[in-house]
């Protein structure tokens, strides 16, 4: 047996057993099929997308989710099962509400209640609103390189594609509603029809109660709400769409969904269209409900609001990967997605990615850059942290990425931005943080006595040390100064060093940035901080 032979069969013996979530999630589609086989079949995974508004981070986490549980599944199945990875707009809901976060709101007031793709586009680079933003996800799709195939609402109606499941869907027309019926209220249920003509006169995607249904032509009449006349239209070609609910299981079934996950505010439609969907003869597919995203006050991220992050928010702060590193951590707990979270980020993906050859394999797959990079990470090359480079830009006064190149060389003098573009991708990444988050909020306070004291005593011990002192040597230094001082608790004499030198309650390792920043401007720093200069 060959050495790869062998780590392909302890690998796929470890994936197993993983209780890694992508591994745990893969596993599911396993056993939906284990009574029929998987011979010949293709696995088919969805993620869903309301183009109301521009794709937020959330869109991309979902999409992000299920390619790691795409990766694990072809894992598990030996790249024996063909896959696909589809990603649904569903463009032909009729908008609602005019997004706060789009210009030229009054080109939209005219056509509120049309669909998506039929609305103009307010930022006037393409034929409709909907087409703008399904083209905003795929491109940020495309430039993390995600294996997709994009399905637009609108043209699957319109080609025919769901006639055949459309048609069953009226067969089946009051089971369906004795799904539905009892979960709204006495109004609503008076009215209620899982088909939504598109009115002829207006394009308007109407939510009107139906008069008559022909199961043999195919057909649903009402009464035009303006107009009184009756009007009959087929449910097929795009002259209806379906409420969402039916709609979703109607997509699983017409398309043959195996896997989708959802958010946690799903878990009941997720069962309703489950039914739905075992009403119209297919299987629901798998999936998990992940916990919501939450902005900076605790409220859930919406695109039409426009709170939490943007995708081009996130990239003008950190790497793709560190965002991917967000998505794969606990998926099932609810996270604050704002701008606070992203250094952590950073800076864990990198310890991750640091671990990553020391480990074994049980580990490895427990590991998120195994899931991140589908088994296959990078060597970790970036000797300096985020949260280090922002302390470096804080304490040099300078967002000139030529003077902290200068800094980074003298703690790693091999290190430049030709042979680190990782690392001077994080430079910029930390001089674009630091102007728009860490200056207008950071405050010098001045020394008490006792810290005074303690800080000088600092100056005079690093004076003595060599210039190119270990940072783990110039953090038991920091530690001694601490205990000789007597501070009841060092982790108040580390947050005066940062509130005193830098103008934040905390930091990275205080040795290790010293060794970054260079002894000898550390001496000078708190020179200055002890003359009152940095305060005012």
């Amino acid at each position: 047996m060959t050495h790869e032979t062998n780590n392909a069969a302890a690998l796929l013996a470890e994936a197993t057993e993983s209780r890694a979530w992508p591994f745990e999630e893969a596993r599911k589609i396993l056993d939906r099929y284990k009574d029929k086989g998987l011979d010949g079949r293709t696995i088919i995974f969805e993620t869903g997308y309301g183009p109301s508004g521009l794709p937020h981070i959330g869109t991309f986490g979902e999409v992000a989710r299920t390619s790691m549980v795409r990766h694990a599944f072809h894992v598990l199945t030996e790249n024996k099962v063909a896959t696909r990875l589809i990603c649904f707009s569903d463009d032909m809901d009729g908008l609602r509400k005019i997004p706060d976060n789009v210009p030229n709101k009054e080109m939209l007031e005219p056509h509120l209640g049309k669909p998506l793709t039929s609305i103009p586009d307010p930022y006037g680079t393409h034929e409709g609103f909907g087409q703008h933003n399904n083209n905003r996800l795929q491109q940020f799709l495309d430039a993390f390189g995600f294996d997709y195939e994009f399905v637009s609402a609108t043209q699957t109606y319109r080609s025919g594609r769901f006639d055949e499941t459309l048609r069953h869907m009226l067969e089946v027309y009051d089971k369906v509603t004795g799904v539905i019926l009892p979960t709204l209220g006495a109004e609503r249920r008076a009215t209620y029809s899982p088909f939504l003509p598109l009115c002829p006169r207006t394009g308007v995607v109407l939510q009107v109660p139906l008069t008559g249904r022909d199961v043999a032509a195919g057909t649903i009449s009402y009464a035009d709400p303006e107009t009184g006349d009756e009007v009959t239209v087929p449910v097929t070609g795009g002259h209806c769409k379906l409420q969402w609910k039916a709609d979703w299981a109607m997509r699983w079934a017409a398309l043959g969904i195996d896997y989708e996950m959802a958010g946690k505010d799903l878990i009941d439609s997720v069962k309703l269209s489950g039914a739905i969907c075992r009403i119209l003869g297919a299987q629901p597919p798998a999936g998990f409900n992940y916990e919501l995203f939450l902005d900076q006050n605790g409220e859930k991220i919406s695109k039409s609001r426009g709170n939490g992050l943007t995708i081009d928010e996130w990239l003008r702060y950190a790497s793709r990967t560190s965002l991917s590193q967000f998505m794969y951590q606990s998926p099932r707990k609810a996270k604050r997605l704002y701008f606070d979270v992203i250094p952590r980020q950073v800076d864990d993906y990198q310890t991750f990615l640091e671990k990553y050859p020391e480990q074994e394999i049980k580990e490895q797959l427990g590991n998120p850059v195994w899931h991140i990079h589908k088994g296959n990470p990078p060597t970790a090359d970036i000797p300096i942290s985020f949260s280090m480079l922002l302390n470096l830009v804080s304490a040099s006064n300078s967002e000139d990425a030529g003077v902290l190149w200068g800094f980074i060389r003298g703690y790693a003098p091999e290190a430049n931005a030709e042979n680190h573009p990782q690392l001077e991708e994080m430079v910029q990444h930390a001089i674009h943080y630091f102007h728009d988050f860490v200056a207008p909020t950071r405050t010098y306070r001045l020394a008490s006595d006792q810290e005074r004291k303690a800080m000088a005593d600092l100056a005079t011990r690093l004076a003595e040390m060599p210039q190119d002192s270990a940072g783990s040597d110039l953090q038991t230094l920091v530690f001694e100064i601490g205990k000789t001082h007597e501070f009841e608790n060092l982790r108040d004499w580390f947050k005066a060093l940062y509130e005193v030198l830098l103008g934040q309650s905390q930091g990275p390792r205080f040795g290790s940035f010293v060794a970054l920043y260079g002894v000898a401007a550390t001496c000078e720093l708190i020179s200055r901080a002890l003359a009152g200069e940095l305060v005012g």
